[in-house]
């Protein structure tokens, strides 16, 4: 058995209750780990891994990181998934018998992180609890350690709901007992980037009871309290910001799932995985971090009350109708720094001198937006006037308090202002005017030695002290310096005056610093008080900034205000794609109309590759997304419903890790969107059915959007390439045809992007893949054998129909006697069907061939099928002439 050395010992006891966490152990002015955390740390961090003796024969692995830098190397840790214990020395080294007693006084987790790099000034940094219950519900917890924030819910679905709703959240650690199933945690693990943690006690201690004064519901408690509980175990000191428990249902607000999110691209794009491009990039002109994150809230969770939203939208309104106040309100939010993490810094005691000051120049301009709100002169801007609390006496505290430029530090002194406490500024007149008598006392030395260079200098270690090079030395008064320090040049002196100033100066120095401290900290303890005030003005400030940034952008893009209607009728007219159109200038892109009732609940969208189809259906739903948040939207005119959910199956990709390919994603999400949506719904379904064969792929495409005709009801937005589906228009009576036109000039195909009525002709493909710049021998080799295929898909039917038109002629011959109206075997109705396809001199009421009857009228004359009966041939050309028609 090995026998460790106390200190060893002594690691190895903290480090017992924190085995999923590197441990900082605290040694001197170094952060030091050991064991398996050294080998991991040293490999992630790249620093140096060394070794020292524990007490046994073989030494130990070790790693350090300084203590003054280890916040970079802590964030570098927990932005991998890591947690870092932090274990200080919580005993006065010359006070201690034996070994420094350490104690962990944090644990930082993905969840927890409350400053550095790591924390996105305009994102929220959730940490997550989930509790599953017997009745097959499941409580979902949340939090912002940063912000306060608290919210919580209760999920009916299925376990696929939990995960969205952690997806949409964000969620950087997740908080579950250890029971909690281990197939679940697969399964959350291979979604999303998240940490899990275990905390089992599900008690509601005294301490937050308040934080449930909103909340009675017992299983929101009960995740609550979990989450609760972690955050206190692992944080280790009062969390005083931590607002009250929120609760909210899902369906309070249009849902959209997961995937809706990720395919629309709401706040990130699919291929960067960035903000660049997203609808959230578009829309952010917000000025504070409050309101970044405030907008990428509503942006996940848009409205569905109409009340809200019509409140949202007169601000948006007001603000358009008051350039100049609005312009103003934006300068005047440059300058309010993030309250809501203010206040959580406060509470947490992790505040400097320098966010005092942030927090006192944000307050000083409250009075100055509040006048601004006050004149917009409505009913709506005047709840937000009478909201914006300024808070006089905080304020008032801390312009007395705090000097305007004061050290990161809090104990190197240098943060109160003169004249806020007599006995600090006694101490400061000593150390002053001491100060002034060293530089005196240097002036007075070398006029009284001669020695120019002598000099009066100052160290942590020896104190004040004489500097005079060894070539001088001669000079000095013997008996009157007493030597403190020798250099390679120069010798260091202290005389007995010197000596007698510098304790004062010493003296009074250091219990200036202690005594800044305490002041300070009697401040932050003040400041605390109002923190439930503080964090109500954010959430004021917030809305203002995202309700002025919609107004700002709605202005520049020349937005306009939605009109809602309760009959579930879209009408858009000249409707853009935001993103798009920034992305194109607006002048090069192409709007649309939409056109959707009772009578058209389902439009079938076909036309070329690359001809807009997608874009036409994402800017749809983001239109709608736009309207429910109370931003105006991107066109001349629009009537929308308010929609419950979105639903979109748009683009291709593969789910890798949990082994499903392209198509079973594409069944999975469509699946998802019929077992949810209701006639309320909006779905988008691109390209249904592609990843499989034709038939199979045509065939479900087809039942997909019956299903949805019949059953559901939503309104529904399908683009397909199967052209055949385009019959059932016939069928079904709210389904209507549009398509996406293009124009072939010069054997190239040009792309019009507009939407018009009825089926396409044809697909382009060859055309596209020609503008992709495919070499030239494969374009042309591409088209040889498409029309190798269409001939053989010709005599395919010639082939089937010929066969069953044999047969019936037999039968057709026995029972000639009985038919008088046939002549040479060919009745009028056959003379009729057939002179339409053969004989230009016959044509009963012609109808107007569309291209692709005429491409494959040329085929059957190059086929020279007429050579056969005229009851074949007619047979045959009526089916093909079906076909066609289908």
């Amino acid at each position: 058995m090995v026998v460790y050395t106390p200190m060893i010992q002594q690691y190895l006891q903290v480090k017992a209750d924190y085995q999923d966490a590197f441990l900082f152990f605290r040694l001197g002015d170094f952060y030091e780990m050991f064991f398996d955390d050294a080998i991991k740390a040293s490999q992630e961090l790249e620093i140096t891994l060394t070794s020292r003796e524990g007490g046994g024969e073989e030494r130990i692995p070790m790693c350090g990181v300084p203590y003054h830098s280890a916040s970079t190397y802590i964030e570098q840790l927990v932005e991998r998934g890591y947690k870092v214990a932090i274990c200080e020395q919580t005993e006065d080294p010359k006070q201690a018998k034996g070994v420094v007693r350490r104690e962990v006084v944090q644990l930082i987790t993905p969840g927890t992180m409350m400053e550095g790099k790591g924390l996105q000034e305009k994102e929220n940094n959730y940490i997550a609890s989930i509790t599953c219950f017997p009745d097959g519900t499941y409580g979902c917890a949340y939090n912002d350690l940063s912000t306060g924030e608290n919210k919580a819910t209760i999920l009916n679905g299925s376990f696929e709901e939990v995960i969205n709703e952690l997806a949409l959240l964000g969620a950087k650690e997740l908080v579950v007992k250890s029971s909690f199933e281990a197939e679940w945690q697969r399964k959350i693990r291979e979604r999303l980037p998240v940490t899990i943690s275990f905390e089992d006690d599900e008690d509601i201690k005294g301490d937050y009871r308040p934080l449930f004064r909103d909340v009675t519901e017992e299983k929101l408690q009960i995740t609550m309290a979990r989450l609760l509980n972690y955050l206190y175990k692992t944080q280790k000191r009062s969390l005083g910001h931590l607002q009250p428990v929120s609760s909210y249902q899902i369906y309070q607000h249009m849902k959209i799932d997961y995937y809706s999110k990720r395919n629309l691209e709401l706040t990130e794009t699919i291929r960067s995985k960035g903000k660049k491009g997203s609808l959230l990039w578009l829309l952010d002109e917000t000025k504070t971090a409050m309101g970044g994150r405030l907008l990428k809230q509503w942006i996940d969770r848009p409205l569905i009350e109409m009340t809200a939203i019509q409140t949202r939208l007169l601000m948006v309104e007001t603000f358009m109708n008051a350039y100049f106040e609005r312009q103003e309100l934006r300068e005047k939010l440059k300058e309010v720094y993030d309250l809501e993490r203010l206040a959580g810094r406060v509470a947490f005691g992790n505040v400097s001198a320098r966010d005092l000051v942030q927090l006192r120049r944000s307050l000083q301009q409250i009075p100055f937006i509040h006048h601004l709100i006050e004149q917009l002169g409505n009913e709506v801007s005047k709840q937000f006037a009478d909201r914006l609390d300024p808070c006089e006496e905080i304020t008032d505290l801390l312009e007395k308090a705090i000097v305007e430029n004061p050290p990161l530090s809090v104990k190197e002194g240098n943060m109160i202002q003169d004249g806020y406490h007599e006995e600090l500024d006694r101490y400061r007149d000593a150390t002053r005017n001491g100060k002034t008598w060293i530089a005196q006392l240097e002036r007075e030395e070398r006029e009284k030695t001669g020695i120019k260079s002598l000099k009066v200098g100052y160290n942590r270690v020896f104190g004040y002290y004489i500097e005079v090079t060894k070539a001088n030395l001669h000079l000095l008064e013997e008996g009157r310096y007493e030597r403190k320090q020798t250099l390679t040049n120069a010798e260091r002196y202290i005389t007995p005056e010197l000596k007698e100033k510098e304790a004062l100066i010493l003296q009074a120095e250091e219990k200036s610093m202690d005594l800044e401290y305490q002041l300070f900290s009697e401040i932050r303890e003040h400041v605390k008080e109002y923190i439930p005030r503080l964090q109500a003005l954010a959430k004021t400030i917030s809305e203002l900034d995202v309700l002025q940034c919609f107004a700002t952008i709605s202005e520049e893009r020349h937005y306009v205000k939605p009109i809602f209607s309760d009959e579930r009728r879209i009408m858009i007219k000249e409707g853009r794609h935001p993103v798009v159109e920034k992305v194109m200038n607006a002048d090069r892109y192409v709007p649309n109309d939409c056109v959707m009732d009772n009578e058209r609940e389902i439009l079938l969208i076909t036309g070329p590759n690359m001809s807009g189809k997608s874009t036409f259906m994402r800017q749809i739903a983001l239109t709608a997304i736009l309207a429910q948040i109370g931003c105006y939207v991107p066109a001349t005119e629009a009537v929308l419903p308010i929609f419950d959910q979105v639903f979109t199956r748009i683009g291709a990709a593969d789910d890798l890790i949990s082994g499903q390919s392209t198509f079973m994603v594409e069944m999975l999400e469509a699946k998802n969107a019929i077992a949810h949506a209701t006639k309320n719904s909006l779905i988008l379904f691109d390209e249904i059915g592609r990843g499989t064969s034709t038939y199979d792929g045509m065939a479900l495409a087809q039942a997909i959007i019956e299903y949805i005709h019949d059953r559901i009801g939503a309104k529904t937005l399908f683009s397909t390439h199967y052209h055949e589906l385009t019959v059932l228009e016939e069928e079904l009576v709210r389904l209507k045809n549009i398509h996406v036109s293009a124009i072939e000039q010069h054997g190239k195909v040009v792309f019009l992007h507009k939407i018009k009525e009825g089926p396409a002709d044809k697909s382009y493909g060859i055309h596209v893949a020609q503008l992709a710049q495919l070499p030239p021998e494969l374009i042309k080799r591409a088209n040889e054998i498409l029309a190798s295929l269409e001939q053989q898909d010709i005599k395919l039917i010639v082939k089937e129909t010929e066969a069953e038109t044999t047969h019936s002629s037999r039968n057709h011959e026995e029972d000639k006697d009985s038919n008088a109206d046939q002549s040479n075997g060919i009745d009028n109705r056959t003379e009729t069907q057939l002179s339409f396809f053969t004989d230009e001199s016959v044509q009963p009421k012609k109808p107007q061939l569309d291209p692709k009857e005429k491409r494959v009228l040329d085929k059957i004359k190059e086929l020279d099928i007429l050579d056969m009966t005229p009851m074949q041939a007619m047979n045959i050309l009526y089916e093909l002439h079906k076909k066609i028609k289908s």
